[in-house]
């Protein structure tokens, strides 16, 4: 989910963190769209998920239109969020020495139409990276009725079961157990499972 709506919101800016920090508009077609990435969703499912109409989503992700204050509300009941998370500025300083572990079938379930997702290192913010396991739930390609796309990369490797890989700029091509796939996020993609149980992957975004 990463695209601009604040050129039409110049009022809008991010508080000072301290006198030696400058204000920034804040950018929310992009914070929209990064919220629907990380959720792996589609405009298709997003749309589904807030009753607004996905050619409306994509021209607020793409800062063709100014969402109204509904439009915002929508948005967050749908994707189940609170209002204040779309105007949430980007945290520039991380600490140093970080870490999170995540026990076995202890990460934050997040299941979608098409994909059961199980967040890791939820109690981390400002990730570069967002790992996370998936069942993969579709069995074709017509379930996402659009191609999933947003900012950065992505590495996903087959923990279990098979899938068939899909791409806006490759022939289509099964992976199983063990086989990997890193790819730029930007162009289209999407999975479905081939095997007689749905397949579980490892995937991980980075920005």
């Amino acid at each position: 989910m990463s695209e601009d709506i604040y050129d039409e919101y110049p009022s809008l800016t991010l508080a000072k963190e301290s006198q030696e920090q400058t204000i920034e508009p804040l950018k929310l077609g992009q914070r929209i769209k990064d919220i629907r990435g990380k959720m792996g969703i589609t405009l298709e499912e997003a749309s589904q998920r807030t009753g607004l109409a996905r050619s409306t989503l994509s021209k607020i992700e793409n800062e063709q239109i100014s969402p109204t204050f509904q439009a915002m509300q929508k948005l967050a009941n749908g994707l189940q969020i609170d209002m204040p998370q779309l105007f949430e500025p980007p945290r520039k300083k991380v600490a140093a020495g970080r870490r999170d572990i995540t026990r076995f079938k202890q990460g934050k379930p997040h299941p979608t139409q098409t994909y059961e997702h199980e967040l890791l290192a939820t109690q981390l913010s400002n990730k570069k990276m967002m790992p996370f396991k998936s069942r993969v739930r579709a069995r074709n390609f017509e379930e996402y009725g659009d191609w999933i796309r947003h900012d950065g990369e992505e590495f996903l490797l087959i923990l279990s079961g098979a899938v068939q890989f899909y791409s806006e700029f490759y022939e289509p091509v099964v992976l199983e157990q063990g086989d990997s796939v890193y790819y730029d996020a930007n162009m289209g993609h999407m999975l479905v499972s081939v095997s007689d149980e749905d397949a579980l992957i490892l995937w991980v975004t980075a920005k």
